[in-house]
This record gives C-alpha cells, structure tokens and sequence, in this order.
C-alpha cells in the first residue's frame, strides 16, 4: 500500500500515487512516499520512475537487514531498525524501516509495524510544516521517534534484570538457568541493533552525506547521543547478567553443597546405629548386659544414644556441623 504526503504550493495533498512531475527538483514539489507491504507493482515504481539502484530496491524487500547506511547518485540509501520488547515472548521483536532520501522527496519502506513511522504520518498529514522543512528534516523525525521508543523497552530490560538479582539472593530457586540465558539473548539482541544503528546515525551527524544539511546534521547529533546511551547501556546490561549467571549458579551450587551436607552427617550418625541393631539382630546368642531379657532394649538405646551425641560432638569439634 503506497500513501504520499505532498506539499505542493504550499498546501498538504494526501495521494495513493507519485506525479512523476513531483520527481525534479526544481518543482517546489517536497513529497513523502510511504510504502507498507510492498508488492511487485510497487518495486516497479522503486526501480522505475525513482530509478533507484537495484541493489538498494533488493536490500529493501528483504526482511532483515543490518542497519547501514550507503550513498547513491541522487538518493541517499539508510536502513535503520524499530524495536519492540514483548515481554510475554520474551524476545525483542526488531523490524527495519528503509529510507530513500532525495533532494526534495523520501521514501519509506516497511512492514507496517513501525509506530515511529505511523506517528509522524498522523502529523504530518494534520501539519504542512512537517514537510515544509524538508525531507531530511522529515527522515531525522523519524529517526528520532524509533529512537525515543527504545527508552521505555531498555527501562522495562533494566527492571527486569534488577528482579532477577534479588531472586538470585532472595529466592534463588524461583530463577532458572534458561530464563538468565533468554535474558542475555534480549540483551545480545539490543546490542546487535543499537551499535551499528548507532553507527549509522552518527554519519549522518557527521555531514558525510550532501543530502543532509548542517542544520539536520545537528540534530542526528542528539539523536546520536541517546543512541551511545542506549548502547553503553546494552554492554553494562552484559556484564551484570554475566554476573547474575556466576552468582545464579554459585548460590546453586552452595545450596547444593549444604543439602550434601546434612544427608552426608545424617549418614555418618545413623551408619554406627545401623551397625549396633544389626548386631542384635543375628540369630545367634550374644552375651546379655546386666538386667535380664527386658533390659536389653534399653541398653541398646542407651549404646545408639551415646553413639550419636558422640558422632554429634565429634563433628561439631572439626567444625564440620
């Protein structure tokens, strides 16, 4: 499905196709082509009347692709990535949105899920000044709003990571091995994403591009910043889960370690006992302690009494119990 917003003699025009007039530059024409769900027809008019590169058409259709950023005579190739943390399949759901920006036009291709692109849609077809800045302009608001949906998804990753941590310590059986590994797949998943998009947008900030112009460079160059943030973040993120593993798995381990202990001096005292009723057992005539037959039984209880506060004991002196 293909939707322009134009701005033509000043006035805002919704339409479902592009004048191929709107395409020179010196039209006056500033146009915004958002391309969901491209079908054939639509590459068509990709390689057509844009006459964009077909490797940058192929990159477009792809469903994913690394964030990059290439430059083409006449159009300006960028590929950048929403992100989308569902917590209940605890993935991070990324999705790429291609930009093709031109002297007086951009060009939008997705799947549909980006909210960042819906947002600005909404603005941009309620005010004409969105497009009356220009297309660079319109790319960096853009941008800017894929980026400032990160923000919520890093905070809810960074909760996340703080409830494991006191599980750890608090309730360490509550928290499994798997779940720790699927936290630090979230988190290899960000970090995949935001260094290189980060990459990304600070050419842009660095006027490589003629396409982009000082006062657009600027502001890439906040934009830039939250993306450092975001990917400082990421590698902290990696190395407190790396320590919630090692702490996961010592405490693990320790409570592990204690359980062996108790069954081990439960063993150790009962073993000796074990061997005193198993002596009296046997069907053969053992000599009688003092008392006739029915003191034998107590004095039995009295040996496997003396025997266990002796085991007892001898344990607590080596600090073993």
């Amino acid at each position: 499905m293909l939707t322009v917003y134009a701005l033509t003699n000043g006035q805002p025009v919704i339409a479902d196709h592009v004048d191929p007039a709107w395409l020179d530059a010196e039209s006056g024409v500033v146009f915004w082509a958002d391309l969901v769900a491209p079908t054939r027809d639509d590459v068509s008019l990709l390689t057509g009347p844009f006459g964009f590169h077909e490797l940058a058409v192929e990159d477009a259709l792809s469903e994913t692709h690394q964030p990059k950023v290439e430059s083409y005579p006449g159009f300006l190739y960028v590929i950048l990535h929403g992100i989308d943390f569902e917590q209940s399949e605890h993935q991070f759901a990324t999705h790429d949105v291609d930009f093709f920006l031109g002297a007086n036009y951009l060009v939008t291709v997705h799947d549909g899920r980006s909210r960042s692109v819906r947002r600005v849609a909404d603005v941009c077809a309620k005010s004409p000044h969105v497009l009356r800045e220009g297309p660079a302009a319109l790319l960096h608001r853009i941008v800017d709003a894929m980026v400032d949906n990160y923000r919520p998804e890093v905070d809810e990753l960074d909760e996340w990571i703080e409830e494991s941590e006191k599980e750890v310590f608090e309730a360490p059986t509550k928290l499994q091995v798997r779940d720790i590994l699927e936290l630090k797949r979230d988190v290899s998943s960000l970090r995949r994403v935001t260094v290189p998009q980060r990459d990304v947008v600070g050419r842009l900030a660095r006027r490589e591009f003629s396409e982009i112009d000082q006062t657009v460079a600027y502001r890439f160059r906040d934009v830039h910043d939250h993306l450092v943030r975001i990917a400082d973040e990421a590698i902290m993120f990696n190395d407190r889960i790396t320590g919630l593993l090692e702490a996961h798995l010592s405490a693990t381990s320790n409570r592990l370690n204690q359980v062996m202990k108790v069954l081990t001096i439960i063993t150790t005292i009962f073993a000796p006992l074990t061997v005193l009723t198993s002596l009296y057992g046997m069907n053969v005539t053992i000599p009688h302690l003092p008392g006739g037959e029915p003191a034998q039984f107590w004095w039995v209880l009295v040996f496997m009494a003396v025997l266990a506060g002796g085991m007892g004991w001898l344990l607590r002196s080596n600090r073993w119990l």
